[in-house]
């Protein structure tokens, strides 16, 4: 299953990603986490060093690399460089998965408390007023769009803050979002603004609630979501000392925590898995996309690399590999 982590700015996201993946880890499950946010701070919050994390070979910094290795030899895709990041598989693209020959993980993954993370890479100096940051998380979509994951195999995305994961198709790319709120009005507001945009595009969304203190939070909480409240994590003290820089062992979460990590496994568990809905909003967005900047960035018609034939899954993994 794909997942995402949502909110607003502050809201524990990133936290929450962390703790999630270091969840399934736990368990013996594959895990790939990928920090998607502009702040980068998914691979510290998992225990990795500075050092470590200086190391390791951003996404975003090797986009064509990525889209040479993911084109294979797809007929519809002449070059790298006809490629954009809405630029969906076909027959004879290369496709990934989550265990086995990975390429991409081989090459811009790293082992983290049980899990491999990937990173899309912070905003360079050359970047700066000139590009936005969506270029960068394009290289995850890519990854998203080209991955034939399995049942007991999860990737966990720690996105950008706010409503700003709308700007791109990446948002349709989960088989579940958990958008982590505060039991605030602006907290609530992110899930408003998620839930209008996400409301014609058949994206589940539960809300996580965060630093949660008593039940009049959890009543706000209800009032405001409904139906949609997942669960929520109380105050922590093994969250206070992650945020300190200290890595305290999993099993020292507080009871009631671990409870709620458990009940999002159990509801990404029962999330269904429908390939078909995957591969025609792959297409939507790709023609989106087209019309709207990448012919004339392209100088062509992208609409061409579409493949009418191609349906993403376990079945086209299987002819792949014959």
């Amino acid at each position: 299953m794909k997942i995402a982590f949502a909110g607003k700015g502050g809201s524990g996201k990133t936290t929450l990603s962390a703790l999630f993946t270091r969840h399934l880890a736990a368990q013996h499950v594959p895990v790939v986490a990928i920090d998607a946010d502009i702040n980068q701070n998914l691979g510290a919050a998992l225990g990795m060093s500075e050092e470590r994390l200086a190391e390791l070979p951003p996404l975003g910094t090797h986009l064509e690399e990525i889209k040479e290795l993911l084109r294979g030899d797809n007929p519809r895709i002449a070059s790298a460089q006809a490629m954009v990041k809405t630029t969906p598989p076909g027959r004879g693209s290369r496709l990934l998965t989550l265990t086995g020959d990975n390429p991409l993980h081989a090459r811009f993954g790293a082992a983290a408390r049980g899990a491999t993370l990937m990173v899309t890479g912070p905003f360079a100096e050359k970047d700066l007023g000139v590009s936005c940051y969506h270029s960068k998380v394009g290289a995850a979509e890519m990854y998203l769009n080209h991955l034939v994951d399995g049942p007991g195999e999860y990737v966990v995305v720690d996105m950008t803050a706010g409503a700003d994961s709308f700007a791109s198709g990446m948002f349709t790319r989960f088989d579940m979002t958990f958008l982590v709120a505060e039991p605030t009005v602006r907290g609530v507001g992110v899930y408003r603004q998620y839930a209008e945009y996400a409301r014609d595009h058949d994206v589940a969304i539960r809300v996580i609630g965060n630093k949660v203190q008593d039940e009049a939070d959890v009543e706000f909480l209800r009032e405001h979501v409904g139906e949609a409240l997942a669960g929520w994590m109380t105050h922590s003290g093994f969250v206070r000392s992650m945020e300190k820089g200290r890595d305290p062992e999993l099993s020292d979460l507080e009871e009631d925590n671990v409870k709620t990590l458990a009940r999002m496994r159990d509801m990404v568990d029962a999330a269904p898995k429908d390939w078909e809905k995957f591969t025609r909003q792959s297409a939507e967005f790709h023609l989106r996309n087209a019309q709207a900047w990448a012919n004339e960035a392209k100088g062509a018609d992208l609409a061409s690399q579409l493949d009418p034939d191609f349906l993403m899954g376990p079945t086209a993994l299987t002819e792949a590999a014959q």
